[in-house]
């Protein structure tokens, strides 16, 4: 099966094509030999038919047939060939005329109501007529036949030219189709000359579908749009490479000064434990990046699994508001949980997506406003809302809002962020539950939404959700 299907396209095609063509030719060629077997049948059957009837009028005349019977070469010369046979006996069963130049068997005279027209049951192969005909000196029964052997001759050598004109012309639809084939898929071979031609450094050309023929315009468009989305992931990730070594630099560079400060003069102790103190911070910010690039990294793999369970969202909702009251009370912000509703999902997974949102939501938060958890079923499926109220997202940011190391305002960074890799994450743990993440920005609030398929929403009472 693995060798079949290395086989060349061209190749297939041309045996496909001959391989019908030998199916056509067998059966046009069939259809001859059976018409030409039959019209050779009827032909003798006539002249046989004839001949009876010639018989028949002829021996009105009793002269002629006492002549036929003293001079029987005289019709035989009159059939013209030595294939032509005849046996004329009178009532009595006695012999009056036998012109039969093979020597061939007289068969026995048919009983009344038999067919005029019969096979000869002996060795020899023969088609024969019969038929009583009534003249002056009584009722003369007539035989009258031709041997096939000349017919069977004919008709095999017949069909050995249409088993060559078979042969030949099988083998000459398998090298037309060869070339026609060969023509047909030039376009595609143009096509993959033109994709061969693109390289990372020119993900911008693009294909162009109006050159190729009809069958492969479909084609042509579904490459140009992976090449668009190759474009884009291969943009993302340049991006992605400078922000990574954006967000690495800062740390470093803060380090790197504070050492060589702390090395040009000397220090006290409690200057030292200031430094190692800044340090610290530093360090704990580089782990929290890392270990978010490492959870990206991880997700993107198919065979992340994940431990499905049933949970209540109520429950789950409530603890992300305990968690994240202590902040919002210095933020001078509340907690509402108005979900509800039993989801089939990774318990710590949801719990961490809920948790960077909520978190974006009180630090971009309008102080004494209310930070909103809630759920809404519907026929698609449930979303989970996080919704804040403060000033909205400006539309430019929106397309890149889930990009890694984006921030729509980097100068508000904190320390304690997630790196410009939070929502990143929220994306990626929805993906990772056939879900999506969508965001909806007004000038009186903004909702994050988890959006999750009809398979995600549980029927059974929830379980265990520790």
């Amino acid at each position: 099966m693995k060798k079949l299907q290395q086989i060349s396209l061209r190749l297939r095609l041309a045996l496909m094509f001959a391989a019908v063509s030998a199916i056509l030719f067998g059966v046009m060629g069939c259809y001859a030999y059976d018409a030409l077997k039959n019209e050779l049948k009827q032909r003798d059957d006539e002249a046989l038919i004839a001949r009876i009837e010639r018989m028949r009028i002829l021996s009105i005349d009793p002269e002629y047939v006492e002549i036929l019977r003293q001079h029987p070469h005289l019709y035989a010369h009159a059939l013209g060939n030595k294939e032509n046979i005849l046996w004329i006996t009178n009532d009595r069963g006695e012999l009056l005329v036998e012109i039969n130049p093979t020597g061939m068997q007289r068969p026995a005279f048919p009983a009344d109501g038999a067919p005029m027209l019969f096979n000869n049951a002996g060795p020899e192969a023969a088609r024969l007529a019969w038929a009583h005909v009534v003249c002056p000196p009584g009722i003369l029964n007539v035989i009258t036949g031709t041997l096939l052997n000349t017919r069977i001759q004919m008709l095999e050598a017949y069909r050995v030219k249409l088993g060559l004109a078979w042969l030949v012309g099988v083998l000459l639809a398998f090298a037309i189709g060869w070339e026609v084939v060969r023509r047909g898929l030039l376009p595609l071979r143009r096509l993959s000359l033109q994709a061969a031609a693109i390289h990372p450094q020119q993900l911008g050309l693009r294909l162009d579908a109006r050159q190729q023929p009809q069958e492969l315009q479909g084609l042509t468009r579904a490459l140009n749009q992976m090449l668009a989305r190759l474009e884009e992931g291969y943009s993302r990730l340049s991006r992605f490479s400078e922000d990574l070594a954006h967000e690495m630099r800062t740390p470093l560079n803060n380090l790197m000064g504070q050492n060589q400060q702390a090395l040009n003069q000397p220090r006290s102790v409690e200057d030292y434990e200031n430094l190692l103190v800044s340090k610290q911070e530093e360090y704990e910010r580089l782990a929290r990046m890392i270990d978010n690039m490492l959870f990206l990294a991880r997700a993107e793999k198919p065979e992340a699994m994940l431990q499905r369970k049933p949970l209540d969202l109520a429950h789950l909702a409530g603890r992300v508001c305990d968690y994240f009251e202590g902040m919002a009370d210095e933020q001078g912000m509340q907690m509402r949980n108005l979900a509800q509703g039993t989801l089939i999902a990774d318990t710590p997974l949801l719990a961490r997506a809920m948790a960077n949102l909520v978190s974006n939501a009180l630090r971009y938060g309008a102080p004494g406003s209310v930070v909103t958890l809630r759920t809404q079923q519907h026929a698609l499926g449930l979303d989970l809302e996080v919704i804040n109220h403060g000033e909205p997202i400006a539309a430019e940011h929106l397309p890149r809002l889930f990009d890694r190391f984006y921030r729509c305002d980097p100068a508000r960074a904190q320390p304690g962020d997630s790196g410009g890799l939070g929502l990143a994450i929220v994306q990626s743990i929805m993906q990772m539950h056939k879900g999506e993440v969508l965001v909806d920005s007004q000038p009186e609030e903004t909702r994050f939404i988890l959006r999750f398929g009809p398979g995600s929403v549980a029927r059974a009472a929830p379980q265990d959700n520790t």
